[in-house]
């Protein structure tokens, strides 16, 4: 059986992602017992952030130009064909590299992605990670918000239970007091 790191609640099965008493994600812990005590390396090698990622993206394709465009000259020239899509071919890889790399400079963020495949394994390792993923904190009032109420204000639990009357029967109550004396 596995137990829960942070409260020690058992859980049922390894299959369970999060503990059902305080909700920690249980998939690091079954990656840990399942490695026998080692964490798995990285499956991809380093992390790049997205605007990193996208300038490599861009750079890429502006410099695929070099290669695509003459590839494209020497079929048109074979093919004895207008020059149309050697210019074409031109425009789209190295304004579209450019394009992308400007792209990734404006819009795109500079922190780390979370990849799902490995989300068990950040929740172990990274601070970030884990608070990305970690319930919410509960929140409670402390004691001392709380305020008697001021002598005179408070009700009687009796009238905490009692419906407004109908006009029928408080004019009956009074008629029941007037024939008393």
């Amino acid at each position: 059986m596995m137990h829960c790191p942070v409260c020690g609640q058992q859980q049922i099965s390894r299959e369970i992602r999060f503990c059902s008493r305080c909700g920690f994600e249980m998939s690091g812990v079954t990656a840990l017992i399942e490695g026998g005590g080692k964490l798995p390396g990285p499956k991809n090698g380093t992390k790049m952030n997205p605007r990193r990622r996208g300038i490599f993206q861009g750079l890429f394709i502006f410099l695929l130009s070099f290669l695509v465009v003459p590839l494209v000259a020497l079929i048109t020239i074979a093919a004895n064909a207008e020059p149309f899509f050697v210019a074409a071919s031109a425009i789209i890889f190295s304004v579209g590299g450019i394009l992308r790399m400007a792209f990734a400079l404006m819009f795109e963020s500079s922190d780390l992605t979370i990849d799902a495949s490995d989300e068990g394994l950040k929740s172990l390792g990274g601070a970030t990670s884990a608070v990305l993923r970690a319930l919410p904190k509960g929140h409670s009032i402390p004691v001392d918000a709380y305020a008697p109420p001021k002598e005179g204000a408070w009700r009687e639990t009796n009238d905490l239970d009692r419906r407004p009357a109908s006009v029928t029967d408080n004019t009956t109550k009074l008629l029941e007091k007037e024939e008393e004396p």
